[in-house]
């Protein structure tokens, strides 16, 4: 069994923990406050995995942990950071630093990589592979599009049980694709936090700094809370909108099953049909008539009557021409979209556990 430190590196709190055999070990992870200057923020960042280390009963074997980017992960060195302006000027060999200090490998990675790695292990693919199986279903999913919804826009891909790697660090940007509501603007204006909080504020008349959250925003809509229950329920039909054409764009590139996670994934119940509907649609042909926005079709993984068509599929069996030789297949091209199983922080803490037992 391996021992692994691990960090979840926030714009307001650093936590430190540890995991052996893939489960927490500490009674209580160290939370520290996110320092404004480099030279606390690295002392930090030692001061808080040494206080790990003294509640381990044996040494550690490795450090992994997600990083914001952009950066080189492989080599460990963080570049100039949007949200941690204390990384800004590019450069730092946070990596390097750390395995000098604790003589242990270290490894750094990109939290939307290491989400969609932890749901890959242990969350929703092999989840649907089991419903599969145990239909007696041909059709088996090697691939797994991660996203997050929260701050930022995230997303990580995983195929054949490996991290996709990327020539620069670079891999599974999603945020970086143009908004369904202007080309000119990146995804993010239409699917972040931020974003949920600016339409519902436009949409229910709202000026000033007294604008809900979507944890409220949730609420008004399902009649949990006080205000504005149209323009609530609007805003997340709104996000999916924008939503769906990020998902679908990357889901042709990963023809895979596709996860959802970050914080505005516990308000699923109010957009995720409305997702699965948009990559559902078709795009107009200049000359008249349509065509599918996806080659394949999408199921709600989170709906039981989608769920029950998605695992029965399309199975059938036909003869090898020239020969009495059977083969059985199932040709129905589908891929499904559900929220995280293992919560975001859980998939993400268990993609960086593996990802270091993985490459120790």
């Amino acid at each position: 069994m391996k021992t692994v430190m691990t960090l979840d590196a926030g714009g307001t709190n650093f936590v430190f923990s540890a995991m052996t055999d893939a489960k927490e070990v500490l009674e209580k992870p160290v939370r520290m406050a996110t320092p404004k200057s480099l030279d606390d923020m690295l002392t930090m960042i030692v001061g808080g995995f040494n206080e790990v280390k003294n509640q381990l009963t044996t040494g550690p074997d490795a450090i992994s942990f997600s990083f914001p980017g952009p950066a080189e992960y492989e080599l460990g060195i963080i570049g100039d950071l949007q949200n941690l302006p204390a990384f800004r000027g590019g450069g730092v060999a946070l990596g390097p630093m750390l395995k000098n200090i604790f003589k242990i490998p270290v490894f750094i990675n990109n939290d939307g990589d290491l989400f969609a790695y932890g749901e890959a292990i242990g969350g929703l693919l092999p989840e649907i592979n089991r419903k599969l199986e145990i239909a007696g279903s041909p059709k088996r999913y090697k691939n797994l599009l991660g996203i997050t919804f929260g701050t930022g826009l995230g997303g990580g891909i995983v195929s054949n049980g490996c991290i996709f790697p990327g020539d620069n660090s670079a891999q599974g940007e999603i945020n970086r694709m143009s908004d369904r509501f202007n080309p000119l603007f990146s995804a993010e204006e239409s699917t972040t936090i931020k974003a949920i909080v600016r339409m519902y504020a436009d949409l229910a008349n709202i000026s000033g700094d007294d604008k809900p959250q979507p944890a409220d925003i949730y609420k008004i809509a399902i009649g949990e809370k006080d205000g504005n229950t149209a323009a609530a329920i609007k805003t997340f039909k709104l996000f999916a909108i924008g939503a769906a054409n990020a998902i679908a764009n990357a889901a042709s590139l990963v023809d895979g099953l596709v996860v959802i996670g970050g914080g505005i994934s516990n308000a699923a119940p109010l957009f995720l049909n409305d997702i699965v509907k948009q990559l559902n649609t078709d795009f107009d042909l200049p000359g008249g008539g349509k065509l599918t926005r996806m080659e394949v079709k999408a199921f709600n993984l989170d709906d039981d009557d989608d769920m029950k068509e998605f695992i029965k599929g399309g199975t059938r069996t036909i003869t090898v021409p020239m020969s009495k030789d059977t083969i059985t297949y199932d040709p129905l091209k589908r891929i499904g979209v559900g929220v995280t199983r293992l919560g975001t922080e859980r998939a993400t803490s268990l993609g960086a556990y593996y990802y270091a037992v993985n490459n120790l």
